[in-house]
């Protein structure tokens, strides 16, 4: 007997306004994603990607259809029930990295936790802990003024992954990044994703960051119009970067 689908999105409709302003942004969509999968979403300028992936995050809900995470029907949960799932379950990365600029690393990645209302100690254990597995182990009281943009974005995903997610949803998260740091966070991404089991689904503009995924889906006017396995990843690549290991010394990608 096969397994469940970790995320399922059934017929999944959105629409924004009503009648002659109506946007319809998400039109029948069906997509299934399995734990442990690693999933690139792209698509033009208002192909409903970015709709989608908020719909993923439970940011948002569908006007007709069903999402269902784990078995759970989304749809039917309330705002704070919806908002419990993204504590426990869900980490977000954002092209802009969203830290507190006055506050340091550390106290940065302790926030999700923070919120959670877990104790001090746990706190700082955990955050010191994300922090080296990105590659961060001594810049635990820098801000984010004395980071690279590439160390931003490790912080960013240090924050992200401190409460132990079993998604990971990233947003353009190279978007602000140069080719090389660029190359880093994704090999970063991949890593978490095969050593850790955490499922990843990234939303970008660039195939060739897309090619890091082990499948592509392709939204195009509010549909899915391709979804399709990538047979070589470009971790897997003798080629490929192999500085974004987290066990690359942060003043490397200083």
């Amino acid at each position: 007997m096969s397994t469940p689908a970790l995320i399922q999105l059934a017929n999944v409709t959105k629409v924004y306004g009503s009648g002659a302003t109506a946007l319809q942004a998400l039109k029948g969509v069906n997509l299934s994603i399995e734990a442990g999968d690693f999933v690139a979403i792209m698509g033009p300028s208002g192909s409903g990607k970015s709709t989608a992936m908020n719909m993923l995050g439970c940011l948002d809900t569908p006007t007709t259809g069903s999402y269902l995470f784990n078995g759970a029907h989304v749809e039917q949960l309330s705002r704070d029930q919806r908002a419990l799932l993204r504590r426990r379950y869900l980490g977000f990365v954002f092209q802009g990295f969203n830290l507190l600029a006055r506050t340091s690393a550390q106290e940065n990645v302790e926030l999700p936790l923070l919120y959670r209302g877990e104790p001090a100690r746990q706190r700082h254990g955990a955050a010191k802990n994300a922090l080296a597995s990105v590659g961060l182990a001594g810049w635990e009281d820098h801000t984010p003024a004395e980071l690279s943009g590439g160390q931003q974005q490790r912080v960013a995903i240090a924050r992200a992954i401190v409460t132990e997610p079993t998604v990971l949803l990233a947003d353009e998260p190279t978007g602000n990044l140069d080719t090389q740091r660029s190359h880093e966070i994704m090999d970063l991404l991949w890593k978490l994703n095969v050593d850790h089991g955490i499922t990843v689904l990234m939303v970008t503009h660039e195939l060739d960051m897309a090619q890091y995924a082990k499948r592509i889906v392709r939204f195009v006017d509010g549909i899915v119009a391709s979804d399709t396995r990538n047979p070589h990843p470009a971790a897997l690549q003798p080629q490929a970067a192999t500085a974004g290991s987290p066990n690359t010394p942060a003043a490397e990608v200083a």
